[in-house]
């Protein structure tokens, strides 16, 4: 297990990123090693645990956990105080029982988090959604079905739990959702493959009789390259996207994670209430996405892909088009970059042209799964994320963009996206 850390992020920040928030520091430094708990961190069970949204994103298979940790930890933690007295900081939980940061209980009977056994922050788990200590007419419980993640913010929908990229050579060499799929089933996990829209407006009946936390939901799932369902991608999510729009019109920000699509059908997602598009181009790079995204080249192409996003903001709106990379892959051996800084200075490229016409791509981090083609990779430095930040924060200022909505409030301690700290560096 790769455990690198820098000997005191403290120090890199000082050195070369003190106009970085430094809660962002820690928070890309979780992200990238995972985080351990120890025994004592579970005591209490009235949190929100880890509902396997979609992906793992854990640095260790299921079965491995000695602590049963895929059923006790939380979703994420918000750390906050300590000797550097942090902002409150959402992170998402990647477990690795090998990670030098763990959060305990401390002396005085505090969670706390630890890096390599020192003190470095208090710790909270994330409460509970209201609407899930209520019945409903399901087989299985409702974090299943209608998840909430980002601190409650965000409702995530996943209604197909596969993807039709299937294999090494057709997935994308950095995505467990299939691998999630097969562990969590093997687990005893109550999973759903496909669900059905009754489930899912079910499930959201009770989000919007209970809940007032929730802004925003995601509509997403595998990519469908010939059928399901017997229809093709566009008429399969679309119906869950009108079905839910119709029932609870305006009732949440509506956003969709697909492949890239055409003009025409982009237009047929607008026309039944998606308001935000993220087709999400993974990594930059013209020599690294084939290698990366051999399915998605293979079917569809880099460089359509990239025209069909610009088109898409002809639909939607540039602010409204959100397309996801995820940062560190392009560092990923045999084949990518070996220095930090130019694998940086190629997704910036990537930046470069999107803001320039108006559209801000998100990134989330990347955290290598073991079951993955690139699961024995190391991660990205720290120090890549940290240039990054500064990257995309001056890029995204230079074209005077509006925050990207849909995910929350930004800034340092009002940020709750909790995979990457993008959000955390956009003025608040």
């Amino acid at each position: 297990m790769i455990t690198k850390v820098h000997d005191d992020p403290y120090l890199l920040w000082q050195e070369k990123y003190s106009d970085l928030p430094f809660e962002v520091v820690y928070k890309q430094d979780i992200l990238r090693l995972g985080i351990a708990f120890d025994e004592n961190s579970f005591t209490d069970t009235d949190y929100k645990k880890k509902d396997y949204f979609i992906f793992t994103f854990d640095r260790v298979p299921l079965e491995s956990m000695r602590l049963g940790e895929n059923w006790k930890a939380p979703e994420e933690i918000r750390i906050s105080g300590g000797p550097h007295g942090l902002l409150p900081t959402v992170i998402s939980v990647r477990i690795n029982p090998e990670s030098p940061y763990k959060v305990g209980v401390n002396e005085e009977g505090i969670l706390s988090l630890f890096l390599n056994g020192s003190y470095i922050a208090n710790v909270l788990f994330p409460p509970i959604p209201e609407y899930y200590n209520h019945d409903y007419n399901l087989d299985k419980p409702v974090g299943e079905i209608a998840p909430a993640i980002e601190w409650g913010y965000l409702l995530y929908l996943t209604v197909f739990r596969n993807c039709q990229y299937f294999g090494k050579d057709e997935e994308c060499q950095y995505c467990d959702i299939n691998h999630n799929w097969r562990q969590q089933k093997r687990s005893g996990r109550p999973y759903t493959g496909v669900k059905s829209i009754e489930q899912l407006l079910e499930a959201l009946s009770g989000v919007d009789k209970f809940d007032t936390t929730a802004k925003a939901y995601t509509l997403t799932g595998g990519s469908v390259l010939t059928s399901l369902k017997g229809m093709n991608e566009v008429d399969f999510y679309l119906q869950y996207a009108e079905a839910i729009n119709k029932k609870f019109p305006s009732r949440w920000i509506s956003k969709i994670v697909t492949q890239a699509w055409e003009k025409e059908d982009c237009q047929k997602a607008k026309d039944v209430g998606v308001q935000i598009y993220h087709p999400n181009y993974e990594v930059w790079s013209p020599e690294l996405f084939p290698k990366i995204c051999p399915g998605k080249e293979r079917f569809i192409g880099r460089d359509t892909w990239i025209r069909r996003i610009v088109e898409s903001a002809k639909v939607f709106g540039g602010e409204n088009v959100i397309p996801n990379f995820v940062a560190g892959v392009e560092m990923a051996q045999p084949y990518g970059f070996t220095d930090f800084k130019e694998a940086v200075d190629s997704s910036s490229e990537g930046l470069e042209y999107f803001m320039s016409q108006g559209i801000a791509p998100r990134f989330t981090t990347w955290c290598p799964e073991p079951y993955t083609p690139l699961g024995s990779s190391e991660p990205a430095p720290v120090e890549y994320y940290l240039y990054l930040l500064q990257r995309y924060r001056d890029i995204h200022a230079k074209y005077a963009l509006p925050t990207p909505p849909g995910y929350g409030p930004p800034g340092a301690g009002n940020a709750v996206f909790s995979v990457s700290a993008f959000m955390d560096v956009l003025p608040a």
